[in-house]
């Protein structure tokens, strides 16, 4: 698949809408799978604040829930929306809970799998949490594991550099 084919994979939002990343995210994209029940949850917070603070320069966050990690996205599409707005006062776009590895993993996450990440290592998602950076036009750029913080200098600087200046 070609980069460019990565924003034109049907997906769709926590509340049942078919869209793409071209419709959700014109600029780039941080693509992460979350969880609520999970002890890196409080990325949320960072996350949420990466979403205010580039928006306007072109980022869209983009939250994927995945239940594959110990069954630590267990909610409806309600619980999780309700969860991620009054808990973390998320207002960035969230997809429908989404298989990202395994035989059943979405053709997006196919995709993303292929990225590698500081170490050169492409290849299942290790857990919840994990951030794939998508420039403008849907290249992907950079992975980062789930410990990396989206708020961390290297994710900050990664953003920064496929933003227009």
């Amino acid at each position: 698949m070609t980069d460019a084919a990565i924003t034109d994979i049907p997906l769709t939002t926590l509340d049942g809408r078919p869209t793409t990343l071209a419709e959700l995210a014109d600029g780039a994209a941080l693509v992460v799978n979350v969880a609520s029940k999970c002890g890196l949850t409080p990325q949320y917070t960072a996350l949420e604040q990466l979403a205010k603070d580039y928006r306007e320069r072109g980022l869209t966050v983009i939250g994927v829930p995945c239940n594959q990690f110990m069954g630590q996205e267990p909610g409806t599409a309600e619980e999780i929306q309700t969860f991620c707005s009054t808990t973390y006062d998320v207002t960035f776009p969230l997809l429908e809970k989404t298989d990202v590895n395994g035989p059943g993993r979405h053709p997006l996450y196919a995709e993303l799998a292929r990225a590698t990440d500081e170490d050169g290592e492409a290849g299942d998602v290790q857990w919840n949490f994990e951030k794939f950076l998508l420039a403008p036009g849907g290249k992907v750029v950079r992975r980062f594991r789930p410990r990396t913080a989206p708020d961390a200098p290297e994710v900050i600087s990664a953003i920064e550099d496929v933003l227009p200046r």
